[in-house]
């Protein structure tokens, strides 16, 4: 079976490097969801939104998160630079794909644990080909997860520095985005200081 006989593979692509610096230098991906790391909620929703494969890009304190989290059946790769911001993590991830034959890459926070499988399958469920593009949308505005088809990651790469990741490349071809509203499914807030904690009681 060739590549345009079946359906395309995608494999969810996890960021979870981040040293969760203005919540006191707690790493995110180790911040407790329902007494387990969120690194293990995230995995488990990509699963449940049709990721078979998953891979994780961790980076601070990575030796502990794989200590502490259960990331079996999961590929990681380790971001030495991930102090550089998610640019750089999102270049390790696909980095890593380039030697699978993964069709597309679904990028996934692992600080936004307010989106669920729902999002995640219907981001999926967009993907057509190796040249896709797709996010989610929350009330007509692009947020995450994105999914990313392997045809253009080299150039995602090239231009993913600093905590922008994929934004300049998002922007630059938002006319190539297919949106798929999931407003009614999810809330895309970010873990990102001391008060969203509030969101993981």
């Amino acid at each position: 079976m060739n590549r345009t006989d079946r359906a395309p593979v995608v494999t969810g692509l996890l960021l979870a490097a981040g040293g969760g610096r203005r919540l006191g230098g707690h790493p995110k991906a180790l911040l407790e969801h329902r007494g387990r790391p969120l690194v293990e909620r995230a995995v488990r929703v990509l699963r449940a939104g049709g990721c078979d494969r998953v891979h994780v890009v961790l980076g601070a304190s990575a030796d502990e998160v794989r200590e502490r989290a259960d990331l079996t059946g999961c590929a990681v790769t380790v971001n030495p630079g991930w102090a550089e911001g998610m640019g750089s993590s999102l270049r390790a991830g696909l980095g890593a794909l380039t030697a699978t034959d993964a069709d597309a890459a679904l990028v996934f926070l692992v600080d936004q644990p307010g989106i669920g499988p729902e999002a995640v399958a219907r981001v999926r469920t967009a993907c057509g080909s190796r040249g896709a593009l797709v996010a989610a949308s929350y009330g007509r505005e692009r947020g995450h997860p994105v999914l990313i088809g392997a045809d253009r990651w080299a150039d995602v790469v090239a231009e993913a520095v600093g905590d922008r990741g994929a934004r300049s490349y998002l922007r630059a071809h938002r006319d190539a985005i297919t949106l798929v509203e999931c407003a009614d499914v999810a809330e895309a807030y970010d873990i990102d200081a001391p008060e969203d904690l509030e969101h993981l009681a």
